[in-house]
């Protein structure tokens, strides 16, 4: 008896370290492109309350908009979105933050952005592909 449960233990302890491994690795997955959110300064508009946001929950957002001036557009760190879908299933990303953002206040949506008002400043959000800030979503 007391073998088996030596060994119900170990599996049940190898499948607990499985799966945590499981949950951290999408995170570690660099492959793939990367992406970036881009904060562009823009004039008043309808827009989503930036400042009523979480930044734990919107992350890139609020990277990308505490990097942004008055007149240079701010960008997030890069997130690599992976090949074959494996890794967004697990993982939160720019494009949830998007999205999110578009359900909270429809009007702020333009198709390929989504405006935030941070404090008196407007922005236009955008998933970039490359550094330099085209629009690639």
């Amino acid at each position: 008896m007391r073998r088996r449960t030596r060994i119900a233990a170990l599996v049940i302890l190898g499948i607990v370290v499985f799966l945590l491994a499981l949950g951290a690795l999408p995170s570690l997955i660099k492959s793939g492109d990367p992406y970036y959110v881009t904060a562009t300064p823009v004039e008043q508009h309808s827009a989503v309350n930036a400042t009523a946001l979480d930044e734990r929950r919107y992350p890139y957002m609020s990277t990308a908009l505490s990097a942004a001036s008055d007149d240079e557009p701010g960008r997030s760190e890069r997130y690599w979105k992976g090949y074959v879908g494996f890794k967004e299933a697990f993982t939160h990303s720019p494009f949830d933050e998007i999205d999110a953002l578009r359900q909270r206040n429809p009007d702020a949506n333009d198709g390929d952005g989504v405006y935030v008002r941070d404090g008196d400043r407007y922005y236009r959000l955008t998933i970039t592909q490359d550094p330099g800030g085209t629009t690639n979503e």
